[in-house]
């Protein structure tokens, strides 16, 4: 599936390396109903974490942070044991400091307790632009409050990619407001 015309610049860019394969899944979509979509079932065994695999069971579950694991593996950083809860990704990583940039992993609050994790693709002066699993029971890219954001994370070995920097965006798209 293309990406959406105000983010097709994407497809250009050539780091951060979880961002390109974040854009790899891009429209993966949950089966309906009773139904499991086997890509996505299949990222809980591909992440090499036996307690992932063994609560994941279903594409019904929340899989923002599963999709979150699945990309940094395939990044070759290293995988979150507690990966499907999207709070769990504020210990990953280092913590940003500043504004989060070009492929930063956010986390978001959802509710009192609950979260959501997704990847910096930019912003605009109130939302930031996720690109994330389970957003719309899809992998896409949504707006989220920018009020919602506990933290940013990243995970450079080496240098930052010259590419990451603060990306300014049109206030356009859908907003979400419950990723579950």
């Amino acid at each position: 599936m293309s990406l959406p015309v105000a983010y097709a610049w994407l497809g250009k860019e050539s780091a951060p390396r979880m961002l390109l394969e974040g854009l790899k899944t891009y429209g993966t979509i949950e089966a309906p109903g009773t139904e499991d979509n086997p890509v996505i079932m299949a990222w809980a065994k591909e992440v090499g974490v036996p307690r992932i695999a063994d609560v994941f069971t279903s594409d019904a579950v929340p899989w923002c942070g599963l999709w979150m694991a699945v990309v940094a593996h395939r990044a070759g950083k290293p995988v979150n044991p507690n990966a499907l809860w999207a709070r769990s990704w504020l210990s990953w990583g280092a913590k940003v400091s500043g504004e989060p940039k070009l492929g930063d992993v956010l986390v978001f609050r959802r509710g009192q307790t609950s979260g959501h994790v997704g990847l910096y693709v930019g912003e605009d002066a109130t939302h930031f632009h996720v690109l994330g699993g389970n957003q719309g029971d899809a992998v896409s890219i949504l707006r989220l409050d920018k009020d919602r954001l506990l933290g940013a994370r990243n995970f450079y070995a080496t240098a930052q990619p010259a590419n990451c920097r603060r990306v300014f965006l049109k206030a356009g798209g859908a907003i979400s407001t419950n990723e579950a």
